[in-house]
């Protein structure tokens, strides 16, 4: 069914997100009508939401707010989880991303390569957060970047 992608910042025109978010889906195998909230801050913004959440006082380019606890390498099921069914969109929610364009900006200068590819990485990035995966350890790390990268290629926005 896919992931809808709720965001009121018309940045989000300019990337490929919906797409990502499509990829993200068909790659974990879910079929189910899902949903994560994307918001773009500014670096005050994202600041503020890292030290408070993460005590770490910096800028930094995505936060993810996972909703479900121990779901990844799961294929979800809306009845499994009634209570988190979005009343008005009628998904289950998975999450909260935040990017901060600013840091985005920068870091796609840094490595070369476009504003949009640097953006929906960092979407993609978050999304899997959100479906349980996390960069902690390296194995961890090392599949959480092959499946981002995955998605990147499927949707061609492939590394530079």
């Amino acid at each position: 069914m896919g992931l809808k992608i709720v965001c009121d910042d018309e940045e989000i025109k300019k990337f490929p997100i919906d797409e990502a978010a499509d990829a993200v889906c068909s790659l974990l195998g879910q079929t189910e009508k899902l949903s994560i909230e994307l918001s773009f801050l500014s670096e005050e913004e994202i600041r503020s939401l890292n030290r408070d959440h993460r005590n770490t006082d910096r800028v930094t380019d995505v936060l993810s707010f996972p909703y479900l606890d121990g779901i990844r390498g799961k294929v979800l099921r809306e009845k499994d989880y009634p209570d988190d069914i979005d009343e008005e969109t009628g998904t289950l929610f998975i999450g909260s991303v935040c990017i901060c364009l600013k840091r985005a900006e920068e870091q796609a200068e840094e490595y070369g390569h476009s504003l949009k590819r640097e953006v929906t990485y960092l979407a993609v990035h978050g999304f899997l957060h959100c479906f349980g995966y996390d960069h902690v350890e390296k194995k961890d790390e090392e599949e959480m970047t092959a499946l981002a990268e995955k998605v990147m290629d499927r949707i061609g926005l492939q590394r530079l």
